[in-house]
């Protein structure tokens, strides 16, 4: 792990793993033709309905059956839907502009338009990578073998912070939950490297566990490690022991459990094993921090059990177990062998992605990655037009109006909480489309013919960045995504919600749709995000975005009833044989699926100010909302997706969110004639409503 690493709070649309692997596919694009072409005369797609399935048996497969069916996933990619559609026209668009940037490439670039260029282009140049072999890896290499102590381990650990080296630990700053105007360092378990725990526990895995131990042994063969084979089952065996140690992922989704304060005094002797000083020092913590502040600490008993892991672990797999896991975060910019073995492994392996992403397309990401937000200025000056803005600024308005309405009459909440979450949700800000400040980067160095330098110094350089606030007030504009990135997110420190420019398009907000499509659609997503400040983890923030509790003993033990009984009906999701949905790790995202589709239904009522919706295409005004929202969940993905998404991503799968907020709101059963028999009927008193 290098950079930036840790947990985080924040709530986002969809999980990130779907866009760092979306891959080839025909565009949607925003004129009014395509529109028509894709989407019908009305924001629609009603060819890709299954009519012969009853709304009531399976309401995904009656919307969006015969368009998943007819989905063939391009090879490069591990599933397929209007998410990847849209992250593959802005990838296309930041080809473009990267193309033009790139057209000559400079020495040692100065400008920013320079370095995106430049950067682009080295990553491009496959023949310069190729010949340079594992050169690039000598220096990082070197250090690792002269390590020759527990205190030389933990200070190159500390240095993975600027580079492709690797730590234990994940070590990010973040707003302090406890104190949101301030920057803290948090300290989270790590050191794994597959997706999590249960790779490495659960019997069901094994093949894909004895797949990670060859490709170990594969890559330490590359870099010429000594006893390859040998080194690669003790690694192994060391991640499995610190497996054993990690807590499950939906245990780290309660913010209070995750928030324990330490002094480094009280982390030493917690701890003990890891020479946490010289650690935190090589990661360039200033010594005021190191000494005076508290270290936020994620997993108290992971972190103190990989301590005395690490401390019993012998020296030679420990110097085997960071070279692997160099050469595997480098794997893209060093040659063919180790992009093709990185791929085997991580992309058919784990995913079943049956063919590598186009190297254009990593380029793209690795030059997002250091400098996303320079690019994300041009993209938005060339493809965010200003009335997306403005209409988006109306339809947040509508929702925040239904959700207070929602909040005024809820009933099962008490009158001191209920005044307390309108005052929350009053405070909430909203950011659409940009950020309201750009980033600087006129730090960073970029050189031609140096891929592996130019991505190891934007890792630095994105440190540097964020050690560069502490001891600073917190700056509410800064952003957790690109303007080019195709998803939304609730960040509950900040008590606020943001709309990236590139989400804003068909079939999420169609401006020539009609507009119960629309409040389905961009309206459920915006509610989704709203109501993730209201959901088991957003609703423990106030309206500063400070971890308190605000709520009284019996409106928490009446939320945690009706989240458990919603939870519940999740659990039973069967998404393939045997295989069903965690409804603990996906229970903020339902819940926000709920609360969104519900509210979007409320704005839509209210827009129509007492007039009677229009039926278009024999469809009234609330089955358009309905079909809206399901249409955004048109998605296809591979097994091998579903079982690492299931296990990974607190998403549920589209089926589900499509399936389970409608059965349990009323008005989707009256616009459907669902009836009792029909499998998605569940009886009134047995249906949830959160918000």
């Amino acid at each position: 792990m290098a950079g930036k690493t840790g947990r985080t709070i924040r709530a986002g649309l969809m999980g990130a793993t779907l866009l760092a692997t979306c891959g080839a596919g025909t565009s949607f694009a925003a004129s009014d033709s395509n529109v028509a072409e894709n989407f019908g005369s009305w924001g629609f797609d009603l060819a890709g309905r299954d009519a012969a399935v009853a709304p009531g048996n399976d309401f995904f497969e009656y919307a969006d059956g015969t368009a998943v069916r007819n989905i063939v996933i391009p090879p490069d990619m591990t599933s397929y839907g209007p998410f990847n559609e849209l992250a593959e026209l802005s990838r296309t668009r930041v080809k473009t502009i990267l193309e033009e940037l790139s057209a000559h490439p400079v020495q040692d670039p100065q400008t920013i338009e320079q370095k995106l260029g430049t950067f682009y282009a080295t990553f491009l140049d496959e023949k310069t990578i190729e010949a340079r072999g594992i050169r690039p890896l000598s220096d990082d290499l070197s250090k690792i073998r002269a390590i020759g102590s527990a205190a030389d381990f933990a200070t190159l650990s500390g240095t993975a912070q600027y580079g492709y080296q690797f730590t234990p630990f994940a070590l990010s700053i973040q707003p302090d939950a406890r104190t949101p105007t301030k920057y803290a360092l948090t300290l989270d378990q790590a050191g794994l490297g597959m997706p999590d725990r249960d790779y490495y526990l659960k019997p069901e895995m094994q093949a894909k566990k004895t797949a990670y131990q060859n490709y170990v042994s594969q890559v330490l063969n590359l870099i010429h490690w000594p006893d390859a084979r040998g080194a690669s089952s003790a690694i192994v065996k060391l991640e499995t022991s610190l497996a054993q140690a990690h807590w499950a992922r939906q245990d780290m989704r309660d913010p209070d459990k995750i928030y324990n304060p330490m002094t480094l005094a009280a982390l030493q002797e917690k701890a003990p094993g890891f020479d946490w000083l010289a650690y935190l020092q090589a990661a360039g913590v200033p010594d005021a921090v190191i000494h005076s502040d508290n270290i936020i600490v994620g997993e108290p008993s992971a972190i103190t059990a990989e301590a005395h892991i690490l401390a019993q672990t012998d020296m030679k797999t420990l110097k085997a177990w960071l070279a692997f896991h160099l050469a595997d975060n480098a794997a893209q910019v060093l040659p063919r062998a180790f992009v093709n073995a990185s791929f085997n492994f991580h992309g058919r392996v784990l995913s079943g992605q049956p063919q590598l992403t186009a190297r254009w397309k990593r380029a793209g990401h690795a030059t997002s990655e250091a400098m996303g937000m320079a690019l994300g200025k041009v993209y938005v000056s060339r493809y965010f037009p200003a009335p997306y803005h403005d209409k988006m600024v109306g339809l947040t308005q509508e929702l925040k109006a239904a959700f207070r309405i929602r909040l005024k009459h809820n009933g099962w909440m008490e009158k001191a909480t209920r005044k307390a979450a309108i005052r929350k949700l009053e405070s909430s800000a909203i950011q659409i489309g940009y950020p309201n400040k750009w980033r600087d980067y006129s730090g960073l160095s970029v050189h031609k013919d140096d891929a592996y330098g130019n991505s190891a110094r934007g890792v630095a350089f994105e440190w540097n960045y964020w050690l560069n606030h502490l001891g600073k007030p917190v700056d509410r504009d800064e952003w957790d995504m690109t303007p080019q990135t195709v998803n939304a997110y609730n960040n509950p420190v900040f008590n606020e919600v943001v709309f990236p420019a590139a989400i804003l398009q068909p079939p999420f907000f169609n401006p020539s749709a009609d507009m119960a499509v629309n409040y389905g659609a961009i309206g459920g997503v915006i509610g989704h995000e709203m109501t993730h400040s209201f959901d088991d983890e957003g609703r423990k923030f106030d309206e500063k975005g400070q971890l308190r509790d605000w709520w009284t003993k019996k409106d928490e033990e009446r939320f945690n009833q009706l989240a458990a009984r919603f939870g519940a009906q999740y659990d039973a999701f069967e998404v393939l044989p045997g295989v069903h949905v965690n409804g603990k790790l996906t229970m903020g995202e339902n819940i926000a699926d709920l609360g969104g589709l519900t509210l979007a239904l409320d704005a839509y009522h209210a827009s129509l100010k007492g007039k009677k919706a229009p039926v278009i295409d024999g469809m009234t005004g609330e089955q358009r909302v309905f079909l809206g929202w399901a249409q955004v969940w048109r998605e296809k993905l591979r097994d091998d997706t579903i079982r690492q998404r299931v296990i990974t991503d607190p998403h549920s799968p589209p089926r589900a969110r499509v399936n389970m907020p409608m059965h349990n709101i009323d008005a989707w059963y009256k616009a459907w004639n669902v009836q009792p028999g029909q499998s998605l009927y569940i009886k009134p008193e047995s249906r949830v409503k959160i918000w």
